[in-house]
């Protein structure tokens, strides 16, 4: 008999949380090597090079891959023989590690879930409760998978109820491209088919634990039918062209996992998750000897890829002197370095400037000729002035675009990936432009932040409006003053051009 102890289980759960937190699999880090070896877009490879650069400096560091530090999924799998020594039951027990691991001094991550989702929408502030799924089997082992699952990953999770007769291939080329760029690729998808509604997500999700293993698929050929659709799918999702972060280019998808389940025969639910460039999950088998350890990759397993600032191919730009005739000179698609004092605000500081504005208040900053950073960084730990501080996705804040740019003065925005209609067309009519910075880069990105500091809204925590002082920091202009974007430009380019395989999604 298996006797499973209160304090392992927590300690093993914080454990791996904190271990994912900076660690990528090896699987992971060999299948984005590839892609950087075979990529030809110079936009999609330096976005790469950024992401490979960053999750080395990451396991060396030890800090957050990415500063959306994730909610927490588990997947338990309890064998019968099981017995506990604990006070607390199951979940309480997960979410305990859930929360040490997320206000653990040494490597605080990103509080981010809100409690009351539909109302008040109250941060945790220690990132639980963990969405739990728990099985029951045989045997007398405690198998776990923890995953921390970045919201502009989940936030573009895809749902259907096809007909029996119904292509999944056609389905999921009409849909990847409606997904834009903000999960972040280079990625996986995770497909379930069959089951019910909630079966399917379930698959998918589940099937985003897998360890990457396209390369040795394609090499060996594929076994069963259900290989031989992840090929298909994985070479014909590639050919669209989308490329890292939405800039075109060979690579979107590093693999694509399938999970099936009976189902009626009237039906053919599938559903599609991705998982972004800050792929996160760990398993670990709990046996009653004591706590897991997992064992970290060498860093001998990344490739020898060391991006630096590029002051010959890119542009420096003075933020402090920045007016708006030189935002309209930019071109889509080049790269500048920015240097100076850049403010930042997202979600809830968007919606409090227009709450004030509509209500005739002073803003308690001045925006005139200045630059926003969508951002919502991690706390800094030892001698850091800010933690990883990666760019959050930029269609949020579309709707108050045309506010930002008329009232305030602002003239130009930085975030990840592509910009909505109403946003490029408001870009356009007062000569703006939008700056993408590399999601999955977070760490390496705030390496470029020198100095920074709570300006307003204080209360907002990571939402507050904070003023960075930067220092070549690296963005590409994605949309120029003329509304030209480049999240459309690029996939138009690089379509069809992966192994040569022309793509219908019509």
């Amino acid at each position: 008999m298996t006797v499973i102890r209160e304090a392992d289980l927590i300690a093993s759960v914080a454990d791996a949380l904190q271990y994912i937190s900076y660690y990528h699999t090896p699987d992971f880090i060999q299948a984005m090597g590839r892609a950087y070896a075979m990529e030809q877009s110079p936009s999609a490879r330096d976005a790469i090079a950024q992401i490979l650069t960053n999750s080395r400096l990451c396991a060396e560091g030890h800090r957050p891959i990415c500063q959306d530090t994730g909610i927490v999924v588990v997947f338990v799998k309890v064998g019968m023989d099981v017995r506990w020594d604990a006070q607390r039951d199951l979940d309480a027990m997960i979410n305990e590690g859930v929360r040490r691991a997320y206000l653990d001094p040494g490597n605080k991550l990103r509080a981010s879930i809100v409690a009351d989702p539909a109302f008040k929408r109250s941060n945790t502030r220690d990132n639980t409760p963990a969405v739990i799924h728990t099985e029951f089997g045989p045997g007398g082992l405690l198998e776990i998978t923890v995953a921390a699952k970045g919201g502009g990953s989940e936030n573009k999770s895809k749902f259907v109820m096809l007909n029996p007769s119904d292509s999944v291939v056609d389905w999921v080329l009409k849909t990847l491209p409606t997904m834009g760029a903000g999960w972040c690729p280079p990625g996986m998808l995770g497909i379930g088919i069959g089951g019910t509604a909630e079966k399917a997500m379930l698959m998918a999700k589940e099937a985003l634990m897998e360890d990457i293993d396209m390369y040795e698929l394609k090499e060996r050929g594929p076994a069963n039918p259900t290989e031989a659709l992840r090929v298909e799918l994985y070479e014909k999702a590639n050919a669209l062209g989308i490329g890292a972060q939405g800039l075109g280019g060979l690579t979107t998808v590093l693999d694509v996992k399938i999970r099936m389940h009976p189902t009626h025969a009237a039906s053919k639910p599938v559903a599609m998750i991705p998982n972004c460039a800050a792929t996160r999950h760990a398993h670990f088998v709990l046996d009653g000897s004591g706590p897991a350890y997992i064992e970290p990759p060498a860093l001998s397993e990344w490739p020898d890829v060391n991006w630096k600032p590029d002051t010959q191919l890119s542009k420096r730009v003075d933020l402090d002197r920045l007016t708006p005739e030189e935002v309209a000179a930019w071109e889509p698609g080049q790269t500048l370095l920015l240097n100076g004092k850049m403010l930042t605000g997202r979600d809830a500081a968007h919606k409090r400037i227009a709450d004030m504005l509509a209500r005739g208040e002073q803003l308690p900053v001045d925006f005139t000729n200045r630059v926003i950073y969508y951002v919502g960084p991690v706390d800094p730990v030892r001698e850091e002035v800010v933690g990883p501080a990666g760019p959050t996705t930029a269609t949020r804040m579309d709707k108050f675009t045309e506010m930002m740019l008329a009232q305030t003065g602002l003239i130009a925005m930085i975030g990840k990936a592509e910009r909505g209609p109403v946003a490029i067309e408001a870009i356009r009519r007062h000569r703006s432009a939008y700056l993408m910075a590399v999601g999955g880069a977070a760490y390496l990105v705030s390496k470029a932040i020198k100095t920074a500091r709570v300006v307003a809204f204080a209360d907002l925590g990571m939402e507050a409006i904070y003023e960075f002082e930067v220092r070549d920091m690296p963005v590409t202009v994605a949309v120029s003053a003329d509304g030209v974007s480049v999240h459309e430009t690029g996939p138009q380019h690089w379509r069809g051009k992966f192994a040569g395989i022309p793509v219908s999604v019509e």
